[in-house]
């Protein structure tokens, strides 16, 4: 069996998120529960995911804090799994990759599912990335500075 590359402890942010959330199944998972899904049942439902890949990843995304474990809503002996304060913080990433999929993989006037605004029921805007001070910024605006830990 291949090992796993792990990121946990690089210094590189986007290398440690994507160590905690980088696979497809778990930003489906992210997905449906912003969506609603609490259950196991709804995620493999809506997944179509083996059960025992789901067990996994609901696992991984409770022992990374993303998601948790808590007695089911409804009184009955089930488990719910509810996003956490860590796992709502990825509601930007989540929208910023559903927003870049309308853009470049559906054809114009292609039905697909769209977010909208519950309270006006109108689609987003689309996310910009804007300097402190307020300017749209592009990747040749932007640099990675690396911090010496010496």
């Amino acid at each position: 069996m291949v090992t796993r590359t792990r990121f946990d402890e690089s210094d590189c942010p986007v290398a440690r998120s994507v160590d905690a959330i980088g696979d497809w199944w778990s930003l489906l998972i992210v997905r449906d529960a912003f969506d609603g899904s609490r259950r196991f049942g709804e995620f493999q439902r809506s997944l179509g995911v083996a059960k025992n890949i789901l067990t996994a990843r609901l696992r991984t995304l409770v022992a990374g804090g993303v998601l948790e474990s808590v007695p089911a809503s409804d009184g009955s002996a089930y488990r719910e799994y509810v996003l956490t304060p860590k796992g709502q913080a990825l509601f930007p990433v989540i929208v910023a990759l559903r927003q870049w999929g309308e853009q470049h993989f559906f054809a114009p006037g292609e039905p697909h599912s769209q977010l909208v605004d519950r309270r006006q029921g109108h689609r987003l805007r689309s996310l910009e990335v804007l300097s402190e001070d307020g300017r749209r910024l592009n990747p040749d605006d932007t640099t990675v500075h690396k911090i010496s830990t010496r």
